[in-house]
């Protein structure tokens, strides 16, 4: 996504702290240049990769690389042909997990288009209106799962790269019909929208969420948090509950226990090894977090991620 702090062809407002407030988009997209809808692709790293929300839906295809996904509230695991629906200022980031000097040129295409789009659209084309509970549900964040549907939707969204004017229109209705008509998704998180916050909160807890990303897989106290961002422990827990929807505790066992998800499905080491390579230093610990978060024991989980991937291999 593109930051108008960094970006050159953004123009940097002199807002008031008023106008910020009542303005929750962090991300300031003015090249719409009178487009309905915006394509973008970047890479990772990126300056633009942070935690950050915009008035934007953005529908977000991972072309390359597997890390975490953050959205509202939602911690989970993406993987490359992952694809993602976020509606206006939800707040959201990806972080790819590479090596330190890894590059990776192509990660992600995305489309961004906002409410108006379709507010206007709706009474001038009547057919659009089947699209109305796809974008309700973009509320809490969408991720499509069926593979046919992400298949075509790849190819869509490539069509959409390639063309311009109305013909790139066309297809991006193409694509959302093909994705409104799927019931092959899951939504993700409980909170919509974030607490309006101002700019300097927003930067702070970009932070935050980085360093807790670099240490999550040790002992990690809030105390350590707080102080590299130079803020009191009490005032930094209740900015980053306000920009996240997640006290610390919760953010923190909720990413460690993303991160034994995919431990489980990686390979055959032991529950004890997952356990203690996810951040927890106590099994009976992370057997009742996970059950609390997946619903069931580690094991099982195991066993039907194995039992998922055999069906799927078997199709």
């Amino acid at each position: 996504m593109h930051d108008w702090r960094l970006k050159n062809n953004k123009t940097t407002l002199d807002m008031t702290r008023t106008a910020r407030v009542t303005d929750p988009s962090y991300e300031l997209m003015d090249d719409h240049n009178g487009l309905s809808i915006i394509y973008r692709q970047h890479g990772f790293p990126c300056p633009l990769v942070r935690w950050h929300f915009h008035k934007e839906y953005e529908l977000h295809l991972i072309v390359a690389s597997s890390g975490k996904v953050f959205i509202g509230d939602y911690i989970g695991n993406f993987y490359p042909q992952s694809l993602f629906l976020t509606g206006p200022n939800l707040p959201h980031n990806w972080i790819s997990q590479v090596a330190e000097d890894e590059v990776v040129p192509k990660r992600d295409m995305l489309v961004n288009f906002t409410d108006e789009l379709f507010d206007s659209g709706y009474q001038v084309f009547a057919e659009l209106k089947t699209l109305a509970p796809l974008l309700e549900r973009a509320q809490y964040g969408i991720e499509f799962r069926g593979k046919h549907t992400i298949a075509k939707a790849m190819d869509l969204m490539q069509r959409i790269a390639d063309t311009s004017g109305a013909t790139r229109l066309g297809h991006f209705f193409i694509l959302l019909e093909l994705l409104a008509a799927t019931d092959d998704y899951q939504l993700l998180s409980g909170a919509t929208t974030p607490q309006l916050a101002d700019e300097n909160n927003v930067d702070r807890t970009n932070r935050a969420v980085d360093y807790i990303f670099a240490h999550y897989a040790r002992e990690l106290p809030l105390e350590e948090v707080a102080e590299h961002l130079g803020m009191k422990p009490t005032y930094f827990s209740r900015v980053f509950k306000q920009a996240t929807g997640r006290n610390f505790i919760e953010f923190v066992n909720r990413l460690r226990i993303s991160k034994s998800c995919e431990l489980l499905a990686d390979g055959d080491k032991p529950v004890t090894d997952v356990c203690f390579e996810s951040g927890f230093n106590n099994i009976s610990n992370f057997n009742r977090r996970f059950q609390q978060l997946k619903g069931m024991t580690p094991s099982h989980y195991r066993r039907l991620v194995v039992q998922r991937l055999t069906e799927q291999n078997l199709g």
